[in-house]
């Protein structure tokens, strides 16, 4: 190759270089504008629609355990309405056999028509009891249900009502008076009796808040069935049971349903009785309380 061509050859070569340099230049150049554009148009998104402020961390955190919280609450609470259901169905399959052999009594002569009526009644109560816990079990299935334990807090202006007039208004007589808070007694009376001041339970509990006869009797109560009487002698075993417990609503509550000695007899800890320990589950879900330790 002479003098001339080295000389064209190198020119051209000179020449591609800068233009290829001239290219990736133009390329990053374009690159930063892009990039310095971006921020001018999500200010200007921002200008139009307002965005919803970020929780913070410990906020959210909080939210989350709360919906645990509550998920774990609705689990429990049908778990204990399950226990109770079993529970409610072998004893009417007891009563069933032995209310049969009853009415082959009764037919023979061999037994009077006021202990035939008896099993008649306590078979009614028992099924009575499985449909209770057949609807509280429906509801809490319901879609979109409000947890329990939102519901009806103490303090709340939310409305409660037995149906009676006369039953919401000796509730909330008796528990002011006695110093007991009037919603508790009455989560207390919608589990023992449904509000039917002339229910009986099959172990003998009387009226609107199932007192047993002996109970009745230490507070003077001469007919358990009268709504003012079983209400006022109900209403003050429930608060010689929180005083005696130190105001734990669930120990007292566990004391109304086997009895204060067995709370003490087992280092005063909620007796390992399924009926109980399902029991104070539920009226301290309902009432929205949590318990003090």
């Amino acid at each position: 190759m002479n003098k001339s061509s080295r000389k064209s050859l190198n020119i051209f070569v000179r020449i591609k270089n800068a233009a290829i340099l001239l290219g990736v230049c133009a390329v990053f150049a374009g690159s930063a504008s892009a990039q310095a554009q971006v921020p001018a148009v999500a200010a200007t998104s921002a200008t139009v629609v307002t965005a919803a402020p970020a929780k913070p961390a410990t906020a959210v955190a909080k939210d989350a355990g709360t919906n645990d919280k509550t998920a774990a609450t609705g689990t429990d609470l049908k778990a204990s309405l399950a226990t109770l259901s079993t529970l409610y169905q072998n004893e009417i399959q007891r009563r069933e056999k032995q209310n049969a052999k009853l009415k082959e009594l009764s037919t023979q002569g061999l037994l009077s028509h006021v202990e035939m009526e008896k099993s008649d009644k306590e078979l009614a109560d028992a099924r009575a009891k499985l449909e209770d816990v057949a609807k509280q079990t429906a509801e809490l299935n319901k879609p979109a249900a409000t947890p329990l334990l939102a519901m009806n807090e103490p303090g709340s202006n939310q409305a409660w009502s037995t149906g009676n007039a006369r039953i919401d208004g000796l509730i909330h007589y008796y528990g002011n008076l006695h110093g007991v808070d009037p919603y508790l007694i009455y989560c207390l009376m919608s589990q023992e009796s449904k509000f039917t001041s002339g229910a009986t339970s099959p172990k003998g509990a009387q009226g609107l808040m199932q007192l047993m006869p002996g109970t009745a009797a230490r507070y003077g109560i001469t007919n358990p069935y009268n709504v003012a009487q079983n209400i006022s002698g109900g209403t003050r075993y429930l608060k010689d049971l929180l005083k005696m417990f130190n105001g734990r609503v669930d120990l007292a509550l566990a004391g109304y349903n086997a009895g204060e000695g067995a709370v003490i007899k087992h280092g005063y800890t909620i007796p390992p009785y399924s009926e109980t320990r399902n029991y104070v589950r539920l009226i301290v879900a309902r009432y929205g309380k949590k318990q003090t330790s």
